[in-house]
């Protein structure tokens, strides 16, 4: 990298803002050449290897690699400076105080803090810092942020009274073509049942992987109330649950759940 003729690469799938971006940083860094703009975190990777610029801007979310994923694999070779549209990552990489983020809409004020802070070490001929750890945690955050909390209430109808059932307290569930069967444990812990049209697969995507997996093409069992697994034959197993005599298929694709077996 050099200090006398700065290069720059914006990557961002909205044109409109890497038009903005560039007519800012003309303003705020007149020197800096933009020689390149990606639509995605691919092209990102592929036009800085190809061009080696000084500095590059990227937007957190983009298709294919995201921003965090096109800067691990840059690494070293470019100082990086985020662009996000969620102003709570920023304060955590600016706790860091490794990596420079944009929060969209740019702020004029903000893009020329950047700069100068860029040019301090391009003129100290500092080299891009080493981000490694910081990616992890920005990483770690967009998935959180991506996954939506567990479901927590299922409604049903019992007999005439809407009830409103914790997730935590349902034993399993089993669906046929149009229902699916809630067995949970009522107010006085008996066991109890209720049906509603919901479809099994829409429900095991809201439901906590780390308390309900998948037994069968029909079956989803709260794991913290299995009592015990038989095996069976041909590689299935049969489910018994703490306090209901009723017995729950596994089929060969789930046995894995009971590898241990």
């Amino acid at each position: 990298m050099t200090t006398a003729r700065p290069t720059a690469l914006i990557a961002d799938d909205e044109p409109l803002l890497r038009s903005s971006l560039t007519r800012m940083l003309a303003e705020a860094w007149p020197e800096l050449e933009i020689v390149a703009q990606a639509r995605n975190g691919r092209e990102a990777v592929e036009q800085t290897q190809a061009l080696q610029p000084t500095v590059c801007f990227l937007d957190v979310h983009m298709p294919g690699l995201s921003g965090v994923e096109a800067a691990r694999q840059i690494g070293r070779a470019a100082h990086v400076v985020f662009v996000t549209a969620y102003s709570e990552y920023a304060v955590e990489a600016f706790a860091q105080g490794a990596l420079d983020y944009l929060v969209k809409p740019v702020d004029p004020a903000r893009l020329a803090d950047t700069v100068a802070r860029v040019r301090e070490r391009l003129v100290a001929a500092q080299p891009a810092p080493d981000i490694d750890v910081l990616l992890d945690k920005l990483e770690a955050r967009l998935q959180k942020k991506a996954a939506p909390e567990p479901l927590r209430w299922i409604k049903a109808l019992v007999g005439q009274a809407l009830r409103m059932i914790p997730v935590e307290e349902i034993d399993y569930l089993r669906s046929d073509e149009k229902y699916t069967l809630i067995a949970w444990r009522g107010d006085d812990g008996k066991a109890a049942e209720a049906l509603i049209r919901t479809s099994l697969k829409d429900l095991l995507d809201q439901l906590d992987g780390a308390h309900f997996i998948q037994v069968h093409r029909s079956v989803v069992v709260n794991i913290n109330m299995v009592s015990h697994v038989t095996r069976g034959e041909n590689e299935t197993a049969t489910i018994h649950m703490k306090g209901r005599s009723e017995k729950l298929p596994v089929s060969r694709s789930y046995l894995h759940h009971f590898k241990q077996m």
